[in-house]
């Protein structure tokens, strides 16, 4: 496993200084427990380290909960993909995290989420010509980061189109990405190798 990302990987981070603090350690110097974590996930639906797996390796016990978490919000729960990648999307956007934004932004695309969407999304405005599900996703979101909690309106329209599961999932899924998205930023852990999308820039100030 390589140490450092490729030269077509983003650098993560807006400030001066972009070098990753956390790169992933060579296989021989790894303890026992990192050694079956990694293969934990390699063998598993990831089937490699990225992204936030390269920082959490070094907590080897956090990063084997973290990971079934991510797991079964992302391949066994109920929400739909246009949901759950625009829902993604969006904490990417608005915690400034360059690999979840280039991982899921073609997802949401491919998904059914406009593309005029995603880029008013990286532009930090609200997007345009959103089904009413996916209108449903950005405002539930967006007010679940910023106010911690939603109003009840916006608590029914979603339980009407998404049920209380999908609003149980759909929070946990916020949780879950801003966790991840901290602990790369932190990490300065790099965007994707040969990106499909261009990165996200600073929101203007």
């Amino acid at each position: 496993m390589d140490k450092t990302p490729t030269a077509a990987a983003t650098p993560q981070g807006f400030g001066d200084s972009k070098s990753e603090r956390m790169p992933i350690p060579e296989r021989s110097l790894m303890s026992d427990a990192q050694r079956v974590a990694a293969d934990a996930i390699i063998n598993g639906p990831r089937k490699a380290i990225f992204g936030p797996f390269v920082p959490l390796l070094h907590t080897p016990a956090l990063m084997e909960h973290i990971g079934k978490t991510g797991e079964t919000l992302r391949f066994e729960g109920t929400l739909s993909d246009p949901v759950r990648e625009l829902a993604i999307c969006i904490v990417a956007r608005e915690t400034g995290n360059q690999f979840e934004w280039q991982m899921h932004a073609p997802l949401a695309i491919k998904a059914g989420v406009p593309s005029t969407a995603i880029d008013a999304l990286a532009a930090g405005r609200r997007p345009r010509e959103l089904d009413p599900e996916q209108a449903c996703t950005f405002d539930f979101v967006y007010e679940l980061i910023s106010r911690h909690g939603v109003c009840d309106e916006t608590y029914a329209e979603a339980s009407a189109l998404l049920a209380e599961t999908g609003v149980v999932e759909l929070t946990a899924l916020v949780g879950y990405f801003i966790m991840v998205c901290w602990i790369m930023n932190v990490a300065r852990t790099p965007g994707v190798s040969a990106p499909k999308i261009p990165a996200l820039l600073p929101f203007p100030r």
